[in-house]
Formats: C-alpha cells, structure tokens, sequence
C-alpha cells in the first residue's frame, strides 16, 4: 500500500479591512481571509467561516488584501540606464537611437543583477507575476540570466526571447551589431522553450516568443516565430502600433497598418499580446476583438515618450482583453504597477471625462485582465483552486489618510503605496514591507556600480 506524501504547509490570511477577490462577483469581503494548501488557494470569505489555524498565519488588520498584481509588459535590463540625459526628451525612435550603444555594453551580469533590481520594486508595489521582453543578448548574454534571477527572488515569470534581426544597413533602426542571424534566433528560442517553458497549472515559469518591433525584423522572422511558437504550444509577444512614426514606417515599408500586417503574418489570436498599440484605429481593434487578441497598456510609458493615449476603454468595450504594463525602466523610469493603474485610470479620463474609468475597473486591468493577457486561469483572482498569490497593504499609511471610507479605491486614486506582504506561490517573499528573498541593499549597491560603468564608457 503506497503511503501519501508530506502534508503542503498551510498559510491563513485573516481579519483583513477588506480582500478583493476579482472573482466572477467581484467581491469584496470586509473581515475578509483566505487559506491556502501549498501553493493553491482552498477557501476564500470572512475570517470567522474560515480554519483557525495553520502552519502561518497573518493577522492583516488595518489591510487591504488583492490578487497578486500581473505586470504583462517589461524591458527589466533598462533599469540599468534610467534617465540618461541624451534620452530623457526624446520620442521613441530617438530614445532607442540614443540607448541602443549604450546596451550594446551590457554584460550577462549586468542583465542578472538589472532583472533582480526590476523584480524587487515590481514586488514590492504588490507585483507576483511579470513577463519580461528581453531582446537583445550581447557579450554572451542569455535569456537564462534573467530565468536564474526569477528563481533567486521568487517571482512568478513569463519571459519571452525577444530578437532584432534588421539593422540599419537592411533598413531596420537597431544598429547591425546588435542584431541576430535568424537561424540561430529560431534555435535559441525552441532550445530555451524547450528547456525551461513549463505548461502547468500554477507554472512558476513559462517562455514566450517575441520578436521585438515590425522596424526590427523581417517578416520572415515574424512568420516563422509565429510557427514555432504554435508548434510549441507557447505564447507570442511584440510591439505594436506605438506612436506615429511606428504607424508610419508600417505603412511606407509594408503598405499597411500594423494591425494588418500583424493580420498578415498570423500575429492575431487569444495566444498573441501586443504591447501598447497606442495608434490602434478601429479597424484594428475590431479585429483584435474578433481574433481575442490582447493589449499590454503601457500608460507611464506613453506619456514619457509623448507616445499618446491608447484608446483602452474602446478596446475593453470592445471585448479586448487589456491588461497593464510598466514597460521598461529607462521610458518609464519606475517599476511600480499601483502607480501604473493609477496613471491608465487618470490618463483615460483626460480625454474622455471622469466617468471613462474607475478605481475598480483600474485594478481589474492590473490583477484579472493581466492575467487573461498572459493567458493565464490561474492567477489574477483570489478563489479556491488559484495560485496562492497576493498582496497587502497597509491602511494605516499618511497616503491613505481620510479614504478609509472606500479601501479599495483610495488603493488606486491615492499615492501608490509600498506593500506590506506580497506572497507568490504560497511564499511570503515581502513581510512587513522587507524582501526576503534576497540582500536587496548589496544588490542595489552592485546595480548602481554596474549603471555607472555602463554609460561612462
């Protein structure tokens, strides 16, 4: 008679102010809790019609409780070169023009220590889930870097293998040093599918395939990595529609919009997210509706390049699924995914009024609609059977001050707050505001001396 494994260890979460659920009835349950076996949630609702013990319990009176924020868009390297001068006040093209030598620099360490940097501010702004699009891998660099530090810090991750295989010399704006032979971007990308992409319920990891721009590779490159990427069973990612010139280099190289030619070279379908599409016309959303295509908003990001404003509340009235992104550290400047629902809240009633979006509909964007985005069931809400995945924040805060009234919103209209507790996987890996994962003083003192060497050459 085969004898049963060892018990999972037990989490109880209780006596919180308020749990948002972004369950199918969005509830939001004062005195609310949650228990968990492992790594998966088993019970969600008030305190008292929960279990009273557990290997650990968090008492979080004084909190608010919500499903681990999903971060859908990220470029975690640039957190090396924030704010170069020759950067800070130019539109897209011109931003890369001025980086891309800089990066060209960067070393495998580097990217290690850069993603380990992004993941901690990411977290500890009450993020459990993000994709990285790394896409460029110079001086021995490999998307195995990144995967490595995922692991050392405890994040739930998505990366995808990015590429740039068209350099100046064939018509592309990256510089011919930085791009790759397509051969061996297609070898590389089965090879660290193969080796690493894990398909399961509650995966810690899996791998997407994604070509950086339509001003970077070549449609042979898109239509193949599309190719693979179904062979695989694995997601696709790009860029897509960001400003203007984006638009326009579309239209002059390929004689159509980036909606149609994603159209034309199979980048459309529920496996496929595009981040910003900023310039998305209504053609395109409405193929993106039918095609169940999804949008990683970029609102931070947009404004800092001068990008524009995507028409998000269209697509989500559409039936696109939307869900947010910090997009990378040197067009944002920071990681923290409150701050970046609070800005596609403010940013979408600009132009269409006050009413356009609200602090509920922000924080859906930022918890379930990510998830959708990533093609995930299994994260963004807290329910029986999902990934034991939160965060917490503290009300008690100078921030939060006066807005008691109304937790969840004061979450989202209010100066983003730092979280209390973020727990991924059942793990608390933030308790009480303090990574525990990892020496994050020793690894921010590397960071900023890797910064220094990177743009002093």
């Amino acid at each position: 008679m085969s004898q049963a494994g060892p018990r999972p260890p037990t989490l109880l979460v209780r006596n919180a102010d308020v749990l948002v659920t972004m369950d199918g009835g969005r509830r939001e349950i004062r005195g609310g809790g949650l228990f968990a076996e492992g790594n998966t949630i088993t019970a969600v609702g008030h305190s008292r019609d929960l279990p009273e013990t557990a290997d650990r319990v968090l008492d979080l009176s004084g909190h608010i409780v919500v499903p681990g924020l999903v971060n859908t868009h990220h470029h975690m390297y640039q957190s090396l070169t924030r704010v170069l001068p020759a950067a800070q006040d130019a539109s897209l093209f011109g931003w890369l023009e001025a980086l891309y030598p800089v990066w060209a620099r960067m070393t495998p360490e580097m990217l290690r220590v850069s993603t380990l940097t992004a993941m901690a501010e990411l977290l500890l702004s009450g993020c459990t889930t993000s994709s990285d699009h790394l896409y460029l891998f110079p001086n021995g660099c490999r998307l195995e870097d990144t995967i490595e530090s995922a692991g050392e810090i405890g994040m739930r991750f998505h990366a995808a293998r990015g590429s740039m295989s068209v350099g100046r010399s064939r018509g592309g704006l990256p510089p011919d040093s930085l791009v790759e032979d397509e051969r061996s971007i297609l070898e590389d990308t089965q090879r660290v599918i193969e080796a690493h992409h894990d398909p399961s319920p509650l995966a810690m990891l899996r791998v997407a395939v994604a070509p950086c721009s339509p001003f970077s590779v070549s449609r042979e490159l898109m239509r193949e990595s599309a190719s693979l990427a179904r062979a695989l069973r694995v997601s696709l990612h790009t860029h897509l529609a960001e400003n203007d010139n984006d638009v326009a280099y579309s239209v002059e190289k390929f004689g159509m919009t980036p909606a149609e030619y994603a159209e034309d070279l199979g980048w459309v379908g529920p496996d496929v997210w595009h981040a910003h599409c900023v310039k998305l016309d209504e053609a395109g959303i409405a193929l993106f509706a039918g095609t169940r295509t999804g949008v990683a908003h970029c609102p931070c990001s947009n404004m800092r390049l001068g990008s524009g404003t995507a028409p998000v509340c269209r697509m989500v009235a559409s039936g696109i699924a939307v869900g947010l992104g910090v997009d990378g550290s040197a067009s944002n400047d920071g990681g923290n995914m409150l701050g970046e629902a609070r800005q596609a809240l403010l940013l979408q009633r600009v132009g269409l009024g006050p009413s356009a979006m609200t602090a509920r509909q922000a924080l859906e964007l930022a918890t379930l609609n990510g998830a959708r985005v990533l093609g995930r069931n299994d994260i963004g809400s807290l329910e029986p059977g999902m990934a034991a995945d939160f965060a917490a924040f503290d009300l008690s805060g100078v921030n939060t001050a006066g807005a008691l009234h109304d937790p969840v919103a004061a979450l989202v209209f209010c100066a983003p707050a730092q979280s209390s507790w973020v727990v991924v996987n059942g793990r608390v890996v933030v308790e009480e505001g303090r990574l525990r994962t990892i020496d994050l003083p020793l690894v921010l003192e590397r960071h900023n001396r890797l910064a220094q060497r990177l743009v002093s050459v």
